[in-house]
């Protein structure tokens, strides 16, 4: 998985740690959990405030 892979990384999240709210978690947080993903492979400096956003919006349809 890659950085634009939101709706993977969402669902891969939901399942990794299904007691978090992703409404709360910071994006400090979201990218770390991202990065230590057993399928992710992409550097953090691809990263930014856009994609985290997208992915914590889709971790937060994948969770309702």
């Amino acid at each position: 998985m890659k950085w634009t892979d939101s709706q993977a990384i969402a669902e891969a999240l939901y399942d990794t740690h299904p007691d978090i709210d992703p409404k709360t978690i910071r994006f400090t947080d979201l990218m770390d959990w991202v990065m230590a993903l057993e399928d992710f492979s992409d550097t953090p400096e691809r990263c930014g405030e856009r994609i985290l956003e997208a992915i914590q919006l889709a971790w937060i349809d994948e969770a309702a």
